[in-house]
């Protein structure tokens, strides 16, 4: 594996954070699907194109980007061996076979200069060490005028997730942490345009875009689902059997609000981010 840097994420990626995600790929798949086609679209990706995804977890959105340039490739980068495993089993099981899959820190890796048409990624540039320098190096990977595309998250104020995390406050500190940090480090547009100018990107813009998302079949199963999530489990476990399950109550309660006959859904809200490397560089 090449050089990490993002040591503290590793470690998380490679542990219970990254297991989960790989042993729950298709529930996490169905929380945030709903934003690939705003990702894919903005990344305007050609059937011959190159594609790098940062971040790309279980490898969904790396292979769709596959499907669009089926006569290119994707390649996808992550921190979490568990979840690189996982998205290689899917691409042979789906016979997907332009895709690439790459243990690496994408702030430090050495990418082929200018090898890539497009960066892509949903929800897996939020977690940078440095995010200037992680910036600047993808846009050395981009060739002269490539396009970056992500989504990120948005702040959790007056979100239908945010009202779902605000029914435990009276029992656990918010899992995310404050906003602007964590999570949602990159809530703020105005943060998002400064870091990717002095990373050397230009015509940034930040646009508002929502998608369903779905988090269980019940208020129960989702509840039991988001309380098995990394930063739910972890403070959870630090409150103490008696507080946990009055969290795990109000969390019940508040998916539950949520039930349709087709599951529990929320509308999910994020950031869709785009930028260029400028073409004279």
């Amino acid at each position: 594996m090449a050089q990490i840097v993002n040591t503290a994420q590793a470690e998380a990626w490679n542990g219970y954070e990254g297991e989960h995600w790989a042993g729950h790929a298709d529930r996490y798949d169905a929380v945030n699907d709903g934003f690939n086609r705003f990702i894919l679209d903005a990344a305007t990706i050609t059937t011959e194109g190159q594609v790098l995804d940062i971040g790309c977890g279980n490898g969904r959105l790396t292979r769709l980007a596959a499907r669009a340039a089926r006569s290119g490739r994707a390649h996808g980068v992550d921190l979490s061996a568990p979840m690189l495993a996982t998205a290689r089993a899917r691409a042979a099981e789906e016979g997907v076979a332009n895709v690439t899959f790459e243990q690496s820190d994408a702030q430090v890796h050495a990418f082929p200069a200018g090898g890539f048409d497009a960066a892509i990624s949903r929800f897996g540039v939020m977690f940078f060490a440095d995010p200037v320098a992680a910036f600047a190096n993808i846009g050395r990977a981009l060739r002269p005028g490539g396009r970056l595309a992500f989504v990120c998250m948005t702040r959790l104020e007056g979100t239908d997730l945010g009202a779902v995390f605000g029914a435990m406050a009276a029992h656990l500190p918010q899992p995310t942490g404050p906003d602007g940090t964590g999570p949602t480090s990159f809530a703020d547009p105005a943060h998002v345009r400064a870091v990717l100018s002095d990373a050397g990107f230009g015509e940034v813009g930040c646009t508002r875009v929502e998608a369903d998302q779905v988090w269980g079949r019940d208020g129960a199963d989702a509840a039991e689902f988001i309380g098995g999530w990394g930063p739910v489990k972890h403070h959870m476990d630090q409150a103490g059997p008696e507080a946990a399950a009055r969290a795990r109550d109000a969390l019940t309660a508040a998916l539950g609000s949520f039930a349709r006959p087709d599951g529990v859904r929320l509308r999910g809200t994020a950031w869709l981010v785009t930028a260029r490397r400028p073409a004279g560089s």
